[in-house]
Parts: structure tokens; C-alpha cells; sequence
């Protein structure tokens, strides 16, 4: 394992040959990919929405799970193959009208299980709108 940083564009070609076609759909923005942590962000979009105008828990279990596989692929040289074990998450305010940012950090690094959080906010990282921890396994 070598901690890297992966470019925006290395991202988005990872995600383009990696993710299924509705986890692209969400227009992912890569803030940074380094050092075993992961800064996305889903720009606002009604169509994340469910009734009373609040952005879905599947668009933000979506984005920690894809922030986490990114912070995963900075420790490594790119893109590994792996799966979800466990996600565990705390839903902690409504979201709405605003981009969904995710900071994915690694916690433990194994060689074959890796566990990480995930803390998810609108803007204000003190006001947290979800927490995810969360357990991958490396294939």
C-alpha cells in the first residue's frame, strides 16, 4: 500500500469504468482523493428528493459508499477491486437544497478488510447531516 493522490480526472475515469450507470448519474464532484481520505460531493438536485423536499438516505448512503471505495483506492495504486461488508449510519438532520459533501476516512487499512467513516454535511462540516462507519473487503 502506497498513499497517493488520485487527480479528478483519474477519479472520474474510475468511476466511469467502475460504478454502475445511476452512481454516475448523480454528477460526483472530486474535491480530493489522498491519503486514505475521500472528499466528494453531489451537487443539489430535486431528483435526490423524496416527499417534503429532503434529499433521500439512499442518495447518502450512495455517496459515503462511493467515497469510501475512493479513499480505499488512495492507499493503493487506483482502483482495487472490493465489496461492501457493513455500513452502519446515524441520520442526524434533513438535507436539503444544498450540495451533499462526503468526507470518507480510512480508520484501519487491512489486506483484506479495510474499515472507514464517512461524515456527510451540506456545507457546514460542524453540522454533520449523516454518519456512516462502514467495513469493505478487498477481492
Amino acid at each position: 500500500m502506497t498513499e497517493q493522490k488520485i487527480s479528478a480526472e483519474a477519479a472520474q475515469t474510475i468511476l466511469e469504468e467502475h460504478f454502475a450507470p445511476w452512481v454516475r448519474d448523480l454528477g460526483i464532484c472530486f474535491d480530493n482523493v489522498a491519503g486514505g481520505q475521500a472528499v466528494l460531493r453531489i451537487p443539489v438536485s430535486e431528483r435526490l428528493n423524496r416527499g417534503g423536499g429532503t434529499i433521500c438516505g439512499q442518495a447518502i448512503m450512495a455517496v459515503a459508499d462511493t467515497a469510501m471505495v475512493f479513499a480505499i483506492a488512495s492507499i493503493f495504486e487506483g482502483f482495487v477491486p472490493m465489496t461492501t461488508v457493513s455500513q452502519s449510519s446515524s441520520f442526524l438532520r434533513p438535507a436539503a437544497d444544498k450540495d451533499l459533501i462526503a468526507h470518507a476516512n480510512i480508520i484501519k487499512p487491512g489486506r483484506t478488510i479495510v474499515y472507514g467513516e464517512i461524515n456527510i454535511h451540506c456545507g457546514i462540516a460542524e453540522k454533520p447531516i449523516a454518519h456512516i462507519t462502514s467495513t469493505y473487503m478487498l477481492l
